[in-house]
């Protein structure tokens, strides 16, 4: 979104996401080209919305440092590389049903590729296997890239797998002294929980057998939830930032995984992106259940994870000794759970 097109609550907004301290209404007026009345309308209707601003006696206004999950274009573009800036187009929106879904109709409709969306709450935000994912407001950052790669269909799989190295390495950077490994294929777990999950998308151009266009959906547990997470998930669902906040900045973290995004999506599959992906496999070694399901019922199968094969599958042993690796295809039917002690 370019400046010209800012609404008046947007331009303060950014205005005080770029001052990084105090700001009077008089300076927010004079650099904005408004009246000092317009500004204070604008800063009631962003309080009223959530947006993280408060009022300093005699000093005029500011944000909140500590709203680790208030995400807004400008607090993400100053992190941004040059790069990046160039490559993506971002967008944020207060809510959405799903950012996946509404990009993927833009897709269909022609829109061109780098186009990022994010939401601050999805109200029916979607995981992989048709499962819903948790989207609640202040609590986590909802982004979904519109990509237009030259890939085979076939290797759809390594934009999954950019991505899951892209956010495990941009926690690292901005939690550091963390740890983030990938869970096959698409899940990134801190401390054993789960803190995001991956959905890619695609359309497949018939007449190249190359994809038309690629959905590539990250949603993030900056904080828990309020009230915590719901009993379903509170055994296996974290946070990338502990429940006070601290210093968390999730508009850092989305930069630092579009910039990371902007150089690995020339090449995704590129020998060097998937040794990163096996260096942070958190299944190798252990013991996994393999879920079948064929004509409507469901077999475990218990198996040891070998490792990632060179097409980025998961390379499993049975109780028989015989071995197979796991592709993405496989797994609209067969889903890896880590075996409970």
């Amino acid at each position: 979104m370019t400046e010209n097109n800012l609404t008046t609550k947007e331009k303060v907004l950014a205005a005080l996401a770029e001052s990084g301290g105090d700001v009077s209404g008089e300076t927010l007026a004079a650099k904005l080209g408004i009246s000092r009345t317009a500004v204070w309308k604008a800063v009631q209707t962003l309080t009223a919305e959530g947006a993280p601003i408060e009022t300093v006696p005699r000093r005029g206004y500011r944000l909140k440092k500590q709203e680790a999950a208030y995400l807004h274009e400008t607090r993400i573009q100053k992190h941004l590389t040059k790069e990046a800036a160039e490559t993506f187009t971002l967008r944020v929106e207060d809510a959405l049903p799903s950012t996946n879904t509404v990009l993927k109709q833009m897709a269909g409709e022609g829109a061109p590729g780098g186009i990022v969306l994010i939401a601050r709450e999805q109200t029916a935000g979607k995981g992989r296997l048709g499962r819903s994912f948790l989207s609640p407001a202040g609590s986590g950052l909802y982004m979904s890239l519109l990509l237009r790669p030259t890939l085979p269909v076939d290797q759809a799989l390594r934009i999954t797998t950019a991505a899951a190295v892209a956010v495990s390495e941009a926690i690292e950077q901005v939690r550091p002294g963390s740890a983030a490994k990938i869970k096959w294929v698409n899940d990134i777990y801190m401390n054993e929980r789960k803190v995001c999950g991956i959905l890619t998308e695609a359309g497949m151009d018939l007449e190249t057998g190359l994809l038309a266009y690629a959905v590539l959906g990250i949603g993030i547990n900056l904080l828990p939830p309020p009230g915590g997470f719901p009993p379903e998930i509170a055994d296996i669902a974290g946070s990338v930032f502990a429940p006070d906040g601290g210093e968390a900045d999730g508009n850092l973290l989305a930069a630092e995984i579009l910039n990371r995004l902007a150089r690995m999506l020339c090449d995704p599959c590129s020998a060097d992106l998937l040794e990163r992906y096996r260096g942070r496999s958190l299944l190798d070694g252990r013991e996994i259940l393999v879920r079948r399901c064929t004509m409507g019922d469901s077999t475990e199968i218990p198996a040891v994870a070998l490792g990632i094969d060179e097409n980025a599958g998961l390379r499993v042993r049975y109780p028989d000794g015989t071995e197979e690796s796991l592709s993405s295809g496989e797994v609209v039917q067969t889903s890896v759970h880590l075996k409970k002690a």
